[in-house]
């Protein structure tokens, strides 16, 4: 079980760097698209595997143990490399992402590798999946937590706020969820493409504890993200500005990297500047 009460900023850096760098050379060898979500995530994921979650790579079942879930399951790559480095299985098995009867599909399936327990990329289902993980555990008087990453487009979506008025009304205190607020969907700028602002004072007014914090500060992550069970049975969001892209200078903020896929060159200059920081 792995399970870091201090952070360690280097290895954690080194973490999401090497994470970065096949995430983006997995991209360019199955032709898969996300790319820019799944670097966007890739500090949130660090934290949480290297510091954060109560896990057990060789025996991910155990009762007891933290879950996770990917809401934001177009960001595949990210958790799929995540879970490879932390050894829930072998690196080489990536070589199967993207590809036809390969396990590792660009939106995951449920036990497609150990680690991954649901489907998602269905926008809208990881928190109330969630949801009912935190109250079966409640019921059953477990001390494990879990966790749900989002991304900020995924707040349209009605089931959201749905699950957000259950957990809340159900006191789910050993329930966290982590929005990617990367400021991008699929087609536009997310805060355009419907009324997001104020996520923080929406989240607040459904009953939900909330921080805003730089998610790509490893050190404000791994604060936020710490503490355990909320004792007032308030659930918790964190809000995660981030930067779609991030970690690639010419990808960064740049809603093409969505759907546009990395010629090798593109590839070799981005591995490049990550190995440079």
């Amino acid at each position: 079980m792995t399970f870091d009460e201090q952070i360690n900023i280097n290895n954690t850096k080194e973490f999401a760097a090497e994470v970065r760098k096949k995430v983006i050379e997995l991209s360019h060898k199955a032709k898969a698209s996300h790319l820019g979500s799944a670097l966007s995530c890739v500090d949130l994921l660090a934290v949480l595997y290297n510091n954060i979650l109560r896990i057990d790579p060789q025996n991910p079942n155990q009762t007891g143990l933290d879950k996770f879930i990917l809401s934001k399951g177009h960001a595949a790559a990210a958790i799929y490399t995540t879970l490879a480095y932390k050894k829930f299985f072998p690196l080489e098995r990536l070589d199967e992402y993207g590809k036809d009867g390969g396990h590792l599909c660009e939106h995951p399936a449920p036990f497609c590798v150990p680690g991954i327990e649901v489907a998602t990329g269905s926008l809208g289902h990881g928190l109330p999946i969630g949801s009912g993980m935190a109250l079966a555990s409640k019921i059953k008087k477990k001390t494990n937590r879990i966790y749900v990453l989002m991304s900020d487009g995924e707040c349209n979506e009605g089931s959201v706020w749905e699950a957000a008025l259950f957990a809340a009304s159900k006191k789910l205190g050993n329930l966290t969820a982590i929005i990617d607020y990367n400021k991008w969907q699929a087609t536009g700028r997310s805060d355009e493409v419907l009324g997001l602002p104020s996520l923080k004072k929406k989240w607040k007014a459904f009953g939900w504890e909330t921080k805003e914090i730089d998610g790509h500060n490893l050190k404000k992550i791994f604060n936020a993200l710490k503490k355990g069970p909320n004792k007032t049975g308030k659930p918790r969001m964190i809000i995660a500005n981030t930067i779609k892209g991030k970690g690639v200078s010419f990808m960064e903020d740049d809603n093409n990297w969505h759907y546009r896929i990395p010629t090798e060159e593109e590839v070799k200059k981005a591995h490049r500047e990550i190995d440079s920081k």
